[in-house]
């Protein structure tokens, strides 16, 4: 037997040194092949987060630091509109009805008298609030549904995907008109918030589902419930965590999407009251100033559009960052 194979090592070594006709095969010298400079790893370097990583693409990235910029421009002229206008947007006298530009009111007046400038300030606290405020139920509501169907799967999975699919099938606009039109009486912004709220978290618990899908099958997973982890602990303490990516971009990406919802819903007339200052409602105001006095309806379209490309720009650079398929070397 041992003779037999010594007979058949000898054998594969002849064929190696002598092939075959069309079997040749070259082998590049080694200094030729530097492979330490290829595969060199520097192990005293800390190894860094899939955020920390994010971060290093997206400070080098000219759109995510053009549109943070307008984000955060956006948010201080909500939260501190005294700082770019002392004129009262509720302050309207007929008598400036559709006048021009002129000191202090430097984008002139709409057909009430008001003035136009501090109703664009004045109009992003309210479309933002209404904004952030839906994104963060339709995040924590949506997420945590999704998470529970995801990780328990089952019976659980079934009941909570059937429910999506029964909010999903109603049409989002159309179920917040139907929803507004039961609180019509109510001047509060809350009624909007959860008008859109309770139609806009589908998408989201989709998305969470599949990332706890994904998530609960990883070898991290497994290790920690073999170190006597508990299924609860595992799915705040790891699950969770590494299923935030995908509801992160989506929340960035979905924010500006509930503004232009408001504004749709103001400008058809049964989102907020005229009381209240939004673009929306400024839009729907100047509508009939279109072929005359378009100024009017310019400019908080303007202020609405930046506004929401802002933020589908900004969800779109932290997608690409954190997709690390998307990355080049």
């Amino acid at each position: 037997m041992t003779d037999q194979n010594s007979a058949i090592e000898e054998q594969g070594k002849e064929l190696f040194v002598d092939p075959l006709p069309g079997q040749e095969r070259f082998v590049a010298p080694l200094e030729e092949t530097p492979l330490k400079e290829v595969d060199y790893l520097d192990e005293s370097v800390p190894p860094t987060s899939m955020w920390a990583d994010a971060w290093k693409v997206l400070r080098k990235n000219p759109l995510f630091i053009i549109s943070s910029i307008v984000v955060v421009f956006v948010f201080i002229v909500a939260l501190f509109p005294q700082l770019f206008t002392k004129v009262d947007p509720l302050n309207c006298v007929l008598d400036n009805s559709l006048e021009g530009a002129r000191a202090g009111h430097p984008l002139g007046f709409d057909l009430q008298g008001c003035d136009v400038y501090a109703h664009v300030i004045y109009g992003a606290r309210t479309s933002v609030s209404i904004g952030i405020l839906t994104t963060i139920i339709v995040t924590l509501l949506g997420g945590f549904i999704g998470a529970i169907a995801g990780f328990f799967g089952g019976w659980v999975d079934a009941i909570l995907s059937r429910i999506t699919d029964i909010f999903f099938a109603i049409p989002f606009l159309l179920g917040a008109i139907v929803v507004l039109q039961m609180f019509r009486t109510s001047s509060s912004i809350w009624k909007v918030v959860f008008a859109l709220a309770i139609f806009g978290w589908v998408s989201m618990a989709r998305i969470v589902r599949g990332s706890v899908l994904e998530a609960k099958n990883l070898e991290f997973n497994t290790a920690s419930l073999a170190l006597g982890s508990s299924p609860i602990r595992n799915l705040f303490q790891h699950i969770i965590p590494n299923s935030l990516a995908p509801a992160i971009v989506m929340a960035t990406m979905s924010l500006g999407s509930y503004i232009v919802s408001e504004a749709t819903l103001s400008f058809l007339g049964i989102g907020l009251p005229s009381s209240v200052v939004s673009w929306g409602g400024d839009i729907s105001n100047a509508q009939p100033l279109l072929t005359t006095n378009p100024s009017v309806l310019f400019w908080p379209s303007l202020a609405l559009a930046i506004t929401v490309l802002a933020f589908i720009m900004l969800g779109d650079c932290v997608k690409d960052a954190l997709d690390p398929k998307s990355r080049t070397a």
